[in-house]
């Protein structure tokens, strides 16, 4: 090795001005020679560049001589180890040039590249931190080409998106328009009807009637004299004929299929749905006709401001940014139409419908006969008592469906068109009361149902004030999702296969009984209450048949898109909601089952811990009350089932089946079999949202409120061994209770014999829902109907009128039990109530801010009836009146307040999460993220409980009564406990 470093020629290497600086200074940097960490970067950068050089050996005074060593190319497998050591072995220090970015130059006699192993080739080295710089370079370089590579993709792929969801929510109907038209054009050519759904088949038939009478009454409205033209004149010219003919057909069909009753649609919800669809598309229609056409005798500056807009329209499509459309109609002076001018519209296009549609039934007739046809709807008044037993009755209007019409409709809802779907891209970030979420579509911040007063406090907040409110809806909102399709496939086949299994209804109709033959009244009687229940069953299960079918429906239309996100915004207590209505995250198990995150993350360690407990969690059945240790347990020992499960979910054992969750339980299944089945089981990749929920959480916010520790510990604000279960011991408290009761005497105490009865009755699940919704309001009746539907489940009590009796009797028990147990609870429930009913008898209603910053008005007042004459009737409308409702306001403003601190927190943690980089959905009192950052997410759920209660939330709301009210006197807020909440951080079960 010394020889062949004597032997060795030096090389001049061309210096520039570029590199004598480069050079300098990687000479002060340069590292000790024995450096372990320099040999590991430099062997890799050799082993990619082992190529023969030459050098040309020139003398000058800035040249640099460098050491080269000679090598035959045979001995070229041990070439880096040597070249490495005999490099560190060198003493002499290195100064010189390099020229370019290579590291090689040619000899003087160069060796040719393709010569035989005989040949000897020179290879030369830099010294180390020369090839860690060249490569940091390097891949500094081919990180920014790729970054801009991959801006320039994902680019392209979001603005092909945005371009379709802006013709999803602005080309909708006239879509549907064209389809129609083609069918009807189809029909004509061929002479023959095209094989259609049904409700397809329906709106084809009536598609050019409907449009035709619709076309003559906007000519004759046109042709009359502003003195005799009607009310809905001005604004049934607004819309293409066939374009409102296809959204009356929709709107009237949507209405059948969620909500009839007896086949029959209130006129003024009929109306006023078809009202406010056509008010919408005639804002977009206008919008996008005037930046597609020029018309005859517009002036040069009309003719510019049409340019421009044609220009935002493009911009719109194409460009980065979307112009919200409503906002520019809005700056050309369009006023909202109102309620009057929605009902007299719908009214009279209702009318046109009853006349244009009609029904066939089937062809049993002989062929010679004329086919039968019989309206499709009808307009009659119906008449009902006001409460079951009164004598008080009222009368209203309905649009009555034919039997025809509603046979086979729910087979048929998926052909419906939705227009608030799941977005393609991310929604439109809020800014103001009805700026945000959708791009084209009406999104406003708040569903305030009407409240005037409502709206005018969002209107006039300022987006600093509310700033968090705004992001934390963003961040919902930015949560992407995609379709689980192994989920979908299964309950698809299961659907087929006509349902009722896993929570989806039966899609057969209970047989109506028929008629008996005798005149024997208890036997007349008893028919007619067992046909009354079996078609209350069949409406039932028709409304029901319905909804699911458009939710499989959405499920069909996006599952094979890569993510879709779902604009949120809140109701009037700061509680956040999807705006889309069907397939969602908030809706049942079948929803829940069928989405996941459309990012996948590595399981881990900690993952595939969190995914067992939820899976455990989903089965339910009282493993959920259960020990983390004993929910890992569970899921062990049923390994077996859960891979068949996995592995064959419709002809294998099926044990996800008997999940109280069975498709969120069959998603976990899946995802657990996989990791199990993998040899690197931390590192499957899972889209799975896993659940943390809290533990009864309205009384969780009572007991942070109150500081009470007895409170506290029931509801899992302390650590504990195993989760406290409030439930059961509300039940343990019922069944002393009655117990007790049962000893006494019959005949002095007629609640004896109701307790014998059902002291044997008395579960967790008898109280449950009584217990839950106890902090949310409900009162004595409600708890009573609660109790009376879990008795009649259980069987035991047959006669009416003992299950009413036992119902009563259990629900004062409950209640009692309740407030012996909690009863600091009681008391700050009992203290918002009086203060809102100080705040009522003076005819305000209740109002306050959240710790958030978002204002809430509660809506209660007495609404004023609004009489309207239309065509079709007189319509009733009901608007919000000058008088405050004081006993709802009083009622109501206990569980609305603590509502609006559990979405509070809900919107805390969701900002946090993102903040942490957690995909983050919530649903109310259940937080959902990774299997992997559910640790991340329960230590932030946490720590901003704590920052929420640590602020004094009760007196900051009494200083803010006495603020706005000062001539009002109220009661001071209730004494607090001594419990430290600093124990939340610590409690594992307090969301689990």
């Amino acid at each position: 090795m010394a020889s062949a470093a004597a032997a060795s020629p030096s090389l001049s290497l061309n210096p520039t001005s570029h590199f004598q600086h480069q050079t300098s200074l990687v000479t002060c940097l340069k590292p000790p020679p024995s450096s372990a960490l320099f040999r590991r970067k430099t062997l890799p950068f050799f082993e990619r560049h082992s190529l023969p050089i030459s050098a040309s050996s020139s003398s000058s005074s800035s040249s640099t001589s460098l050491s080269v060593h000679e090598k035959p190319i045979s001995n070229s497998v041990h070439f880096h180890g040597n070249l490495i050591e005999s490099f560190e072995n060198q003493d002499s220090s290195y100064a010189g040039t390099i020229k370019g970015a290579s590291l090689i130059d040619e000899l003087e006699n160069p060796v040719e590249r393709n010569g035989l192993s005989g040949r000897r080739r020179l290879f030369m080295q830099d010294p180390p931190w020369i090839s860690a710089l060249f490569l940091k370079g390097l891949s500094k370089m081919v990180d920014q080409t790729l970054k801009i590579e991959r801006k320039d993709i994902d680019k392209r792929k979001f603005d092909s998106l945005r371009r379709r969801q802006v013709k999803e929510e602005t080309e909708a109907w006239e879509r549907m328009v064209d389809e129609y038209r083609d069918l009807e054009k189809e029909m004509c050519e061929k002479n023959l009807a095209p094989n259609l759904p049904y409700v397809k088949h329906m709106f084809l038939g009536w598609f050019q009637p409907l449009k035709d009478v619709i076309e003559r009454e906007q000519k004759l409205q046109k042709n009359k004299s502003k003195k005799v033209r009607a009310a809905y004149a001005p604004h049934i010219e607004l819309l293409p004929a066939d374009k409102m003919a296809v959204i009356v057909m929709h709107k009237m069909m949507g209405l059948v299929m969620s909500g009839h009753e007896d086949g029959c649609i209130q006129v003024v919800q009929a109306a006023v749905s078809i009202g406010i669809a056509i008010e919408q598309e005639v804002r977009i229609h206008n919008f996008l006709k005037r930046t597609r056409k020029n018309n005859a005798g517009d002036s040069q500056e009309e003719l510019k401001e049409k340019q421009l807009l044609r220009k935002r329209v493009n911009s719109l499509i194409r460009r980065k940014r979307i112009i919200d459309a409503l906002k520019v109609v809005k700056s050309e002076g369009t006023k909202p139409w109102g309620r009057a001018t929605q009902a007299k519209l719908g009214s009279r296009l209702l009318e046109l419908l009853i006349e244009a549609a009609y029904v066939q039934p089937p062809l049993t007739q002989s062929g010679d006969s004329i086919p039968e046809f019989r309206p499709a709807f009808r307009h009659r008044f119906k008449t009902v008592t006001k409460y079951p037993g009164s004598k008080l009755v009222r009368r209203y209007g309905v649009i009555e469906c034919d039997s025809l019409l509603l046979a086979g409709l729910d087979k048929s809802a998926k052909h419906m068109l939705i227009p608030y779907v799941p977005m393609l891209v991310p929604p439109k970030r809020w800014k103001g009361y009805d700026k945000g979420g959708y791009l084209f579509l009406p999104s406003y911040i708040m569903r305030t149902h009407g409240s005037k007063k409502q709206q005018d406090a969002l209107k006039d907040i300022s987006h600093k004030t509310a700033h968090r409110v705004f992001e934390a809806l963003d961040t919902l909102g930015n949560t992407k999702w995609r379709v689980n399709r192994n989920i979908l496939d299964v309950v698809e086949r299961l659907w087929a296969d006509g349902g009722n299994i896993a929570g989806l209804v039966n899609r057969e109709d209970v047989p109506i009984p028929e008629k008996p033959s005798s005149e024997d009244p208890e036997e007349l009687q008893s028919w007619k209450w067992s046909a009354r229940k079996a078609n209350k069953i069949n409406r039932e299960r028709h409304s029901l048949r319905c909804d699911v079918e458009l939710k499989l429906s959405v499920a069909r239309k996006m599952k094979d898109e890569e993510g879709f996100y779902y604009p949120h915004n809140l109701d009037f207590r700061g509680r956040a909601y999807p705006m889309h209505p069907h397939l969602n995250h908030l809706s049942s198990d079948l929803c829940r089952g069928t989405l996941e995150f459309a990012e996948g993350r590595p399981l881990g360690k900690s993952g595939l811990h969190w995914l067992k407990i939820h899976l455990a969690n989903l089965y339910a059945g009282g493993v959920e009350k259960l020990s983390h240790d004993a929910r890992l347990a569970f899921v062990e020992n049923h390994l077996d089932d859960i891979m068949d499960s996995a592995e064959n979910p419709i002809h294998g054992k099926r044990w996800w089946l008997k999940a109280e969750d069975p498709f969120q339980c069959l998603a976990a299944c899946v995802i657990l079999t996989q990791a199990l089945k993998s040899p690197s089981p931390y590192s499957v990749i899972s889209h799975l949202p896993i659940h943390q929920d809290g533990s009864c959480n309205g009384l969780q916010h009572y007991a942070a409120l109150g500081r009470d520790s007895f409170e506290a510990a029931a509801v899992n604000l302390v650590a504990g061994e195993k989760p406290a279960d409030v439930y059961s011991e509300i039940s343990r408290r019922v069944h002393e209770i009655m117990k007790k009761d049962s000893s006494k005497d019959p005949e002095s105490n007629p609640t004896a014999a109701l307790a014998k009865i059902l002291i044997t009755q008395v579960d967790r699940k008898l109280v449950k829902q009584t217990v839950m919704t106890s902090v949310y309001g409900v009162t004595y009746v409600g708890a009573r109907e609660q109790i009376k539907r879990r008795l009649e489940e259980k069987g035991v009590i047959t006669d009416e009128r003992m299950l009413f009796a036992a119902a009563c009797y259990s629900a004062k028990v409950t209640l009692a039990a309740l407030g012996e147990i909690f009863e600091a609870a009681r008391a700050i429930m009992s203290w918002l109530g009086d203060c809102a009913k100080i705040i009522a008898s003076d005819n305000h209603p209740v109002r306050w801010i959240t710790p958030l910053g978002l204002p809430v008005v509660q809506p209660y007042c007495r609404s004023e009836r609004h009489l309207i004459r239309t065509s079709l009737q007189v319509l009733a409308l009901q608007r919000e009146g000058n008088t405050v409702d004081v006993r709802k306001q009083r009622t109501a403003f206990p569980p609305n307040f603590v509502h609006s601190l559990d979405g509070t927190h809900m919107m805390m943690t969701a900002v946090a999460c993102r903040e942490a980089g957690l995909n983050f959905a919530g649903v109310h009192d259940s937080y959902w993220t990774h299997a992997c950052d559910v640790d991340t997410m329960n230590r932030i759920l946490r720590e901003k409980f704590v920052e929420l209660y640590n602020t004094p939330i009760l007196e900051d709301l009494l200083q803010s009564f006495q603020e706005s009210y000062p001539n009002l006197v109220f009661p001071p807020v209730p004494t607090r406990g001594d419990f430290d909440l600093k124990e939340v951080l610590k409690s594992q079960y307090f969301f689990n």
